[in-house]
């Protein structure tokens, strides 16, 4: 039994991502980490393990890897899709998937890296052009601007009731969208949308640049917010 610590900020990824691997009944997923310092607790606690960990959480590479050499555990790192895989492979870790990597492909790289071997699979070395993601991009093109908007937010793990608030309506409508959005795209709940997005590259980039905006807005309607506090105070 492969005993595999997985460590992701993104609440909706780990839920995938454990989902896929307690698929197969030689993996157990011993710990899911929201953050460093409960993944490094985790490692010391269960000593041996497959370390999963988002490369988003942005450890200290160095320090991690003295501590999966001291606790006998191997790491693979969750890459984000416009990063270099050589460069954790170099520094020493045993395997790399992008945020798109595929069921059959991450499940792949785990056994890969439970019996000593190191996972650089070929499209890591090519990575899919833009051009090449047609069901990404017929998609990204039916999306309207405010499912887009909804999209970007579900990737960012925000529930119905906050994705109503950051779009100034109501969660019936949030779900009216939701349910136009799912038969666009062909998922039937909020993960497999999260999951369809990254796996294709058009679309997440562009549910990346709308999310970017929307953090953009909120920032500033909060600045807004707090310098009409200062002024009533005043």
């Amino acid at each position: 039994m492969n005993k595999i610590i997985l460590a992701d900020s993104q609440a909706i990824f780990r839920a995938g991502t454990a989902k896929v691997l307690a698929s197969d009944e030689d993996m157990r997923i011993i710990a899911q980490c929201s953050d460093l310092d409960r993944m490094t607790h985790a490692m010391t606690t269960f000593p041996g393990s497959i370390v999963l960990f988002a490369a988003a959480l942005r450890p200290d590479l160095t320090h991690l890897r003295m501590l999966l050499e001291s606790t006998g555990s191997r790491g693979i790192v969750i890459a984000e899709n416009d990063e270099q895989a050589g460069t954790y492979l170099h520094q020493g870790f045993r395997g790399v998937v992008f945020r798109n990597v595929n069921g059959p492909g991450l499940v792949e790289c785990v056994r890969r890296v439970a019996a000593g071997e190191t996972w650089l699979p070929p499209q890591l070395m090519q990575p899919e052009s833009p051009e090449d993601d047609m069901v990404g991009t017929r998609v990204r093109d039916r999306l309207t601007p405010k499912e887009m908007r909804i999209v970007a937010l579900i990737v960012q793990g925000c529930k119905n009731r906050e994705i109503a608030v950051r779009l100034k309506t109501t969660e019936q409508v949030i779900k009216n969208y939701l349910r136009s959005i799912y038969d666009k795209t062909g998922v039937s709940d909020r993960l497999e949308l999260a999951l369809f997005t990254i796996h294709h590259r058009v679309l997440a980039q562009a549910a990346a640049e709308v999310g970017s905006k929307l953090e953009v807005e909120q920032q500033q309607q909060q600045q807004q917010q707090q310098q009409q506090a200062s002024s009533a105070v005043a």
